[in-house]
């Protein structure tokens, strides 16, 4: 081996890693176009089922079924918006959020309500407060802040908007677009077992993104009926908001629960909170801790059984692990990802002991 193979071997590997990581850089600046993709085939998947039944069961040509699919998504989220308003208008007029001395007033006269009602039943909170300087660190200012981001980054998200609906308009229209991009990097000797995988995957995908909206209305409709019994303000929002968190597995239900909980509170800032305050927030507990076994013991062990067809010890440790390697977004995508992989894995490497026993009942 000479001088010249050595260098041109060199050169070849460094051309390789720069175009690796020029490749990497290309996708880290366009990872807003890849969400909008990523959002856009997980609506095309939902919006499939809708389009085959105007087509099969009613008649309706393609592109008529596509357009009806899209109003009503539309519908539904003109729908969301208009019921999102009135809970930010409300939170925010008893928040005082644009009058930071005055919120900071308000959860003063909150904690002290606490830390009264805790030494009333001889629980001693109020030192281990004081020594932490809980109230010198918190800066109320940065809620404002938050707000005029909210305001600046709007029209970003009408660009986005705008974006995930025309990118779901072609996916639904041509269901084959995804599809036939990818067969570009795949070997003609393998295209038909590609093509017979690529449909079960968007049928199972389908069921289980149908699946997750029935599991959001189950938990959605329990939190709003019990919310309502309790008479918290706004109960249908702060129902769907924390339902609609329910996505994220095990982080998202507790978040909803803190939010559902901070919520009922700020609703009654100034009352008692002996005789009001702590009896609505321990009927809020009761109601999200029936949600949460309703949703955990009943509708996501037939979602993950019927749609996905794995079994729910199976799914826990994928969203475990994926949650520990890649975080939220880990948790979200455990399972499409998940499901994608267990049926190519089927399709290419049928063969496989392991592969078998894992996709016996695909």
């Amino acid at each position: 081996m000479n001088s010249k193979i050595i260098s041109n071997g060199i050169l070849r590997s460094i051309a390789i890693i720069c175009g690796i990581v020029l490749v990497l850089y290309f996708l880290y600046q366009i990872q807003s176009v890849i969400g909008y993709v990523a959002i856009a085939a997980v609506i095309s998947l939902i919006g499939r089922p809708i389009v085959l039944f105007l087509r099969r069961k009613l008649k309706f040509k393609n592109t008529f079924a596509v357009v009806a699919t899209m109003i009503l998504f539309l519908a539904i989220i003109a729908g969301l918006v208009s019921l999102f308003i009135p809970l930010i208008l409300d939170q925010g007029q008893k928040l005082s959020l644009l009058n930071t001395s005055e919120l900071q007033d308000n959860i003063e006269d909150l904690y002290a309500e606490i830390v009264t009602y805790f030494d009333f039943h001889q629980i001693d909170v109020e030192q281990s407060l004081k020594d932490s300087n809980l109230f010198s660190k918190l800066d109320f200012s940065f809620i404002p802040n938050f707000l005029n981001s909210i305001v600046s980054g709007l029209g970003s998200f009408s660009i986005g908007l705008f974006s995930v609906l025309f990118i779901s308009f072609f996916f639904l229209k041509d269901s084959r677009l995804f599809e036939n991009s990818i067969l570009t990097l795949i070997p003609d000797n393998k295209e038909n077992r590609w093509n017979a995988s690529s449909e079960k995957i968007k049928d199972l995908l389908s069921r289980y993104f149908v699946g997750l909206i029935f599991q959001i209305l189950i938990l959605f409709i329990i939190y709003m009926i019990g919310l309502l019994i309790i008479g918290v303000e706004n109960a249908v929002v702060i129902a769907f908001l924390c339902a609609l968190l329910n996505l994220i597995p095990y982080v998202g239900p507790l978040i909803g629960a803190f939010l559902m909980i901070t919520l009922t509170m700020t609703s009654h800032l100034g009352q008692s909170f002996s005789e009001i305050i702590v009896p609505k927030t321990t009927w809020v507990l009761l109601v999200i801790a029936i949600g949460q076994l309703v949703d955990n013991f009943a509708s996501q062990p037939i979602i993950f059984s019927k749609s996905v067809k794995s079994h729910p010890l199976e799914i826990f440790l994928v969203i475990l692990i994926a949650g520990i390697l890649f975080g939220v977004l880990g948790l979200i995508i455990a399972v499409p990802a998940y499901t994608a992989i267990k049926v190519i894995l089927k399709e290419f490497l049928s063969e496989n002991k392991i592969v078998k026993k894992l996709t016996k009942d695909l």
